[in-house]
């Protein structure tokens, strides 16, 4: 579905959209920056009208993915979630000090990606969403290596008041009550200025129960033999008593958006907006796997669990003329934070019974205290970016479009790991009782000039080249670590200096990384008529390199993908059929892993290679269409992968005094995407007396996906198996008014999309039985089936 011409999320293509367009099949896109039909833009390219938005049910990125055959996510709960194009993910574990996504996230014109993933935004008002498959880097540079996503709100209308109302109802299966209220007014204030204010509140009920549990902490000693050996008798028990609920994964979201268009003549014109939203999620949004849970949708967790995500956002775009050139300069700045508490028992748990950690923890009057752990944290993020640029005539035989860029996005991170009533000595300094705290400052600054020129060889033929001239600049520096009374080695006692970061006891990290670049595009289209083209295409994308915050690891490099793509765009009468096929050569992967002491690493050491197709196919007749999309992708790495990097990338060559392993050998699957994905949608429009009367139908099917690119982990986790969905919705619009009932997830499927553990597979997952209870994982599954009504007036 993600083809050269998709324009609808069911299979994606323009013919469903002429459903919102009384037949317009004239769709216009800005996925090249300059406003074109999207038949004519030589890209795999999907749009989404708001329309067809309401129609999908989607409320929330992750509802946006399941109607895109070539993207995949990753989420741990709402507003923490990474998005895949085309296969090209490595298993990455969004550390807030590891690898930038894959995939560039915009909101309008400004990037707003951050290392946790994209802003969940409640998806209201937007215009269309577009979906850029296959590097994207000379426009949008840096993270949209993979792909890009391009969330189009809907502007200021001078052309009258009007607006409009919704209210959903809504139930989950297993779960409780849900619903949604929205809307937004536009208000002309005279013939060149409109202001548009949209507001929502979104309650997403809950659906996993957290069930009674206890847990025994063995006390340890070393006996006269040197071995390590429980105390009998000398237990510590913990039970989540005050923590059982039912359903208690519900969310609240409530913001804003207040956006002024204001046309100073007839050549220029000022927008300036802003934006806010506010999410607040409880609970856990994982079904636990472990011997103490034996039905789905049920977890057993020892700490309370929570995030609050706040982000405001503040942009200005300016667009005018000098001469036949537009001009465009745009700027913005966002910031968010969000605050969390995260169960780490289960780290405490274990760690606990494989090297007796427990007898470590004491108080100040040398009492043992229980190893129960948990995590607080606070995350600050600052992005501000800026881009000027200018496009000669679109009806040029010659065209050009170019400009410069800049961003600079910091992300203040602090984790407090705290197990209560520990002793002063090896509390971490500053904190109440912190046995680990990581306070760091996280700095990505981006540069950039890029240009595409495009020449009409004939009517029929043109080549298009484009490039990107750029530089990053990263930075990490901090603390992180524990007291120098807990630990002779790290933290507190590996300290080089007075504290940089206000909150941190000392430094010791601070470390720098740049580079400077070039990445360019070549496409050759040929428009065979006017209702077909084909085109090819030799694209680069690229991700900026990073820190590695354990000091015997040096900074990793950038990765870059090469994309060599065919693709077909054709129209005949009532069937529109687009489709892509492709080869992307991943060079340079930043594979990222947990290593000692759970500390992320990162390995600029990987080669791998992705061969797919993309098709889609539409068809529309009277009240009838019907919409088939689906992608495969073989994804593979092409060279075995070591624990320890060295040039030649042989894994048996050991370091001094070190001991390489082959995590992966050279064949095996990239993780996260199934090598099938696609859907169906049927939808069938009639008029019943005075009113429209609809019924629609979709079915989305995800093939099975490895949970980790290395072979031992993966044999620990396991696969995840395929899943299908289907959705279904009967409803009756009327003059100026809708009413709707629907059912997602109608068959109820269990599909999990991501797994986890709270620390490494081989210790949590315990695949040795050291426990007596086996490992514990947990798998974040789709939301189960959601039946609801909702109804809509405009004024």
């Amino acid at each position: 579905m993600l083809l050269g011409t998709t324009i609808l999320a069911t299979s994606g293509t323009a013919l469903a959209q002429q459903v919102n367009t009384g037949g317009d099949s004239d769709i216009v896109v800005t996925a090249s920056k300059r406003e074109e039909n999207l038949q004519d833009v030589p890209l795999a390219i999907t749009a989404i009208g708001n329309e067809r938005l309401g129609e999908l049910q989607v409320k929330e990125f992750q509802d946006v993915v399941k109607f895109l055959p070539s993207v995949t996510i990753q989420t741990l709960a709402p507003g923490f979630s990474q998005v895949y194009f085309r296969g090209v993910a490595s298993g990455e574990n969004a550390n807030h000090s590891a690898s930038l996504p894959t995939v560039g996230t915009y909101l309008d014109e400004m990037p707003i990606t951050t290392i946790q993933g994209a802003l969940d935004i409640h998806a209201y008002d937007l215009a269309r969403v577009e979906a850029l498959a296959g590097p994207q880097g000379t426009l949008y540079g840096a993270s949209s290596m993979a792909g890009t996503i391009k969330l189009v709100t809907n502007q200021p209308d001078t052309s009258g008041t009007y607006g409009s109302l919704g209210l959903e109802l809504n139930s989950i299966t297993s779960g409780g009550i849900g619903g949604v209220a929205e809307g937004f007014i536009n208000a002309a204030l005279g013939e060149r200025a409109a202001l548009r204010l949209v507001g929502w509140y979104r309650h997403d009920a809950g659906y996993i129960d957290n069930i009674a549990g206890t847990r025994i902490y063995p006390i340890k000693y070393i006996n006269d033999d040197g071995d390590l050996v429980d105390d009998p008798g000398d237990e510590i028990t913990q039970t989540n008593a005050g923590l059982v609920e039912k359903d208690y994964n519900d969310v609240d979201t409530y913001g804003a958006r207040l956006a002024l268009g204001i046309d100073l003549d007839d050549d220029w014109t000022i927008r300036p907006t802003l934006m806010g939203q506010v999410q607040k999620a409880n609970g856990s949004f994982a079904q636990e796997r472990s011997t103490a849970v034996t039905r789905k949708l049920q977890t057993v967790q020892y700490n309370p669990e929570r995030s609050d995500d706040k982000w405001i956002q503040a942009a200005l775009t300016i667009e005018g003329k000098i001469g036949s050139w537009d001009l465009t300069a745009t700027g913005g700045h966002l910031r968010r934070k969000t605050t969390t508490e995260s169960d780490y028992s289960d780290y405490a748990y274990f760690y606990d019974a494989v090297a007796g950690y427990a007898s470590y923890f004491y108080d100040d009057d040398g009492n043992q205290v229980s190893p129960n752990q948990y995590i607080q944290g606070i995350d600050r993020y600052k992005r501000s970016f800026a881009e000027v640029r200018v496009a000669s005539p679109a009806d040029a035989r010659i065209r050009f479009i170019g400009g410069v860029f800049w961003q600079r996005q910091s992300h203040n991170i602090e984790q407090n790991y705290i197990i209560d009533n520990i002793a002063d000595a090896i509390t971490v300094p500053g904190t109440d009782s912190d046995i680990w705290l990581t306070k760091q400052l996280r700095v990505d600054r981006d540069y950039a000039a890029f240009g595409e020129i495009s020449f009409d060889i004939t009517d029929q033929l043109t080549l298009t080249g484009g490039g990107r001239v750029y530089k990053f600049d990263n930075s990490l520096v901090g603390f992180f670590g524990y007291s120098d009374g807990f630990s002779g080695s790290t933290g507190v006692a590996g300290c080089f200096g007075p504290p940089q970061i206000s909150g941190s006891p000392c430094t010791n990290l601070d470390k720098s990384t740049s580079d400077t670049d070039f990445i360019h595009k070549l496409n050759l289209t040929y428009k065979i008529n006017e209702d077909a083209l084909v085109y090819a295409t030799w694209s680069r994308g690229f991700r900026p390199g990073g820190i590695n915050r354990r000091g015997t690891l040096p900074p990793y490099g950038p990765d870059t993908l090469d994309n060599y793509e065919f693709g077909w765009k054709t129209n005949f009468g009532p069937v529109r059929f687009n489709g892509a096929v492709y080869q992307e050569d991943w060079n340079d992967i930043q594979l990222s892993f947990l290593g000692a002491n759970g500390l992320t690493e990162i390995r600029s050491a990987g080669i791998a290679r992705i061969r797919g197709i993309e098709l889609d196919l539409g068809y529309r007749a009277g009240g009838f269409s019907l919409n088939l999309g689906g992608s495969y992708n073989d994804a593979t790495i092409r060279r075995d992968f070591c624990a320890i990097a060295n040039p030649q990338f042989d894994c048996t060559i050991d370091p001094p005094g070190q001991t390489n392993d082959l995590l992966a050998p050279s064949g095996s699957r990239l993780p996260v995407t199934p090598k099938f994905k696609g859907n169906a949608v049927a939808r069938y429009e009639w008029p019943m007396g005075d009113l429209d009367a609809h019924v629609q139908f979709a079915v989305n099917h995800v093939g099975k996906r490895r949970s980790d690119i290395r072979t031992f982990e993966n044999g620990i986790v396991g696969n995840f198996k395929a899943y299908t969905t289907a959705d279904v919705s009967v409803g009756v619009k009327g003059e100026g008014w809708s009413a709707e009932a629907f059912a997602t997830n109608l068959f109820n499927s269990n599909g999990v999309i991501n797994s986890a553990v709270q620390c490494g597979e081989s210790i949590c997952g315990d695949p040795d039985g050291i426990s007596n209870t086996g490992g514990v994982f947990y798998d974040n599954v789709i939301r189960p089936r959601l039946v609801g009504i909702k109804v809509s007036k405009d004024f």
